[in-house]
């Protein structure tokens, strides 16, 4: 090993140094005691940052009231079903109406896990510490996703109201279920490579079989069995009741979405070495329905993601996106904001560097989905705070409503689904394109929770 990068100890001529410039600062004093009285985030505060004096935006789309996720990891499912009923409710008129969000949650439980059953079967030549055996057991299956694992199970399994299959408790509380789950799944990879070593491969199958049923029925008990028909009923905003009929959860979806789901492509802005713009990406074993359409990502600079999430906004549509929002939420808990936090006065250094330096060593990647719903431009046209809808219920934020700032948007927003037919050609082109492969633990297969 090269001399000059040898681990060195940390030597008491080194601490004292250290200890005298700190008792040196008188600030620190001030700093010491308001830590020891109050959380970081209150001493850190900014009350000069002034984005929520006046939340109006230039452009801004009615919604209707915010969904609840409650303490589950579906922030993906619940956004993408927000996106997809207001495109019923173009058609409908209602006031309030929310989509089954348990019946996606149910199908996407068994559906990856058969998807990391399927994994853990192709890698049966590998042992159990090769890097992306381990990165699949590590976490098998979680509460998180993409958006094209949401267009995977509404394709598959079709929609409905969420009168016809309301959440349980499970459902909402999925911390207990998932460790079951994954235990499961890991027995499974155990008991595979044992049978793998003695060449009896027919068997692998056979205690697959066994385990997706296990876990089917393991999830029918806690999230409940879904109709296979139900009648579709509702109150327009104007009072008035409607019977639309007797539907399946695929018909219903033929009829209120059909190919629109098809119209949208996942946007991404990943500014690293790795990642071309204009280039389009998969990741390796990151999916649900294996019979789905792959993950597939466009990867744009953020100045052409932000004048396409305007475009759509101006045509009243809202956005679905993915952000890290780990950073700089305001300590009223109505904004995310870079400006409201103050950790360089308080703390001496600062916690910014390079966005894609960010995502290179693992200091921040997408872990959220909600969706965009207003923005507000400034008089160069240059967005300067967004309005998001979000999924932690009407108690929380301005009733579930939030405000992001531009310059955090620029920062720590990864993600957004746009229309197709607002890409250019170029775009178009690359979107169908034979897209560039990346390992399983690279960023941009983060899952938002």
């Amino acid at each position: 090993m090269d001399k000059s990068i040898e681990a060195k100890a940390l030597t008491k001529e080194k601490e004292d140094r250290i200890l005298n410039e700190y008792l040196t600062d008188k600030k620190n004093t001030i700093i010491r005691h308001a830590l020891s009285r109050n959380a970081l985030s209150e001493v850190i505060y900014d009350s000069s940052s002034l984005l929520l004096e006046n939340p109006s935006f230039s452009i801004e789309i009615k919604t209707m009231p915010v969904a609840n996720q409650k303490a589950s990891g579906r922030c993906w499912i619940f956004a993408g079903l927000n996106i997809l009923r207001e495109i019923v409710n173009e058609k409908l008129k209602m006031s309030k109406f929310e989509l089954s969000q348990n019946y996606i949650s149910l199908f996407d439980k068994i559906e990856k896990a058969n998807f990391a059953l399927e994994s853990i079967i192709s890698l049966l030549t590998k042992e159990h510490d090769d890097r992306v055996l381990a990165h699949i057991l590590h976490e098998p299956v979680s509460d998180g996703g993409q958006w094209d694992m949401f267009v995977n199970l509404v394709k598959k399994y079709g929609l409905l109201p969420q009168s016809a299959f309301p959440e349980t408790y499970q459902s909402n509380n999925t911390r207990e279920l998932d460790a079951v789950l994954n235990a499961r799944i890991r027995r499974f990879a155990s008991d595979a490579h044992k049978l793998y070593a003695l060449g009896k491969i027919d068997e692998i199958r056979i205690e697959k079989d066994k385990a997706i049923g296990e876990i089917y029925r393991m999830f029918l008990n806690a999230f409940g069995l879904p109709p296979k028909e139900f009648v579709f009923e509702y109150v327009d905003e104007k009072g008035k009741y409607h019977n639309e009929g007797k539907f399946t959860p695929l018909s219903f979806f033929e009829k209120y979405i059909g190919k629109e789901i098809d119209e949208y492509q996942s946007v991404i802005n990943s500014p690293t070495s790795d990642k071309p713009f204009v280039k389009n990406f998969t990741i390796d074993y990151l999916g649900n329905v294996i019979e789905g359409k792959a993950i597939n990502h466009l990867n744009l600079p953020m100045e052409r993601m932000k004048e396409l999430i305007v475009k759509q906004l101006k045509n009243n549509r809202p956005v679905w996106f993915g952000s890290d929002v780990s950073f700089y939420r305001d300590r009223l808990g109505i904004a995310w904001d870079d400006n409201a936090l103050d950790y360089h006065s308080v703390l001496g250094f600062s916690l910014e560097f390079e966005k894609g330096d960010m995502l290179d060593y693992w200091n921040s990647a997408m872990n959220h989905a909600m969706v965009i719903t207003g923005v507000n431009l400034d008089e160069n046209n240059n967005p300067n705070r967004y309005k998001i809808e979000n999924s932690w219920g009407e108690e929380n934020g301005l009733k579930g409503y939030y405000v992001m700032s531009a310059s955090w948007f620029d920062k720590f927003v990864y993600q957004a689904v746009i229309r197709k037919e607002y890409l250019n050609e170029e775009e178009k082109q690359a979107i169908v394109g034979e897209p560039i492969h990346l390992n399983p633990w690279d960023p941009m297969g983060t899952l938002a929770d």
